[in-house]
């Protein structure tokens, strides 16, 4: 097993907390941004960040597994990875919670597609720092 890439970690978190904000905002805008309330505190995004970073030592962890000689011969592996934890760990179980409490399909398919963007995103960065 190779050594975890940490600044990709930490730069990963950074741009998924990033895409986030675009998603629910300018792009989508559902008005539910990506931290509930009026006017989230510095600390709302802290936690947020604290999440992604999470799911991005997960990711850094499992690519440091396969290896970077395997990861350089198969470069799609980053986002065939990344975009799996999404499709089938993180967005069933989001998904179903969020039919539980009638969340709009509309919504549910916003958020969904909002955490497939943001670990393809993730991937993109351990590409790119590969």
């Amino acid at each position: 097993m190779g050594p975890v890439n940490w600044l990709a970690v930490i730069l990963a978190a950074n741009l998924a907390v990033a895409v986030g904000i675009v998603w629910y905002g300018p792009l989508f805008r559902t008005g539910r941004p990506l931290l509930e309330g009026h006017g989230a505190a510095p600390r709302d995004y802290g936690m947020a960040l604290i999440v992604m970073a999470l799911a991005a030592w997960l990711m850094g962890h499992n690519f440091a597994r396969v290896g970077a000689e395997t990861l350089h011969a198969k470069p799609w592996l980053y986002w065939m990875m990344s975009g799996g934890f999404a499709l089938f760990i993180t967005v069933p179980p989001l998904f179903l919670g969020l039919v539980r409490y009638g969340v709009p399909l509309r919504n549910r398919l916003i958020d969904g597609g909002f955490w497939i963007a943001a670990f393809l995103a993730m991937g993109t960065v351990f590409w790119a720092l590969g």
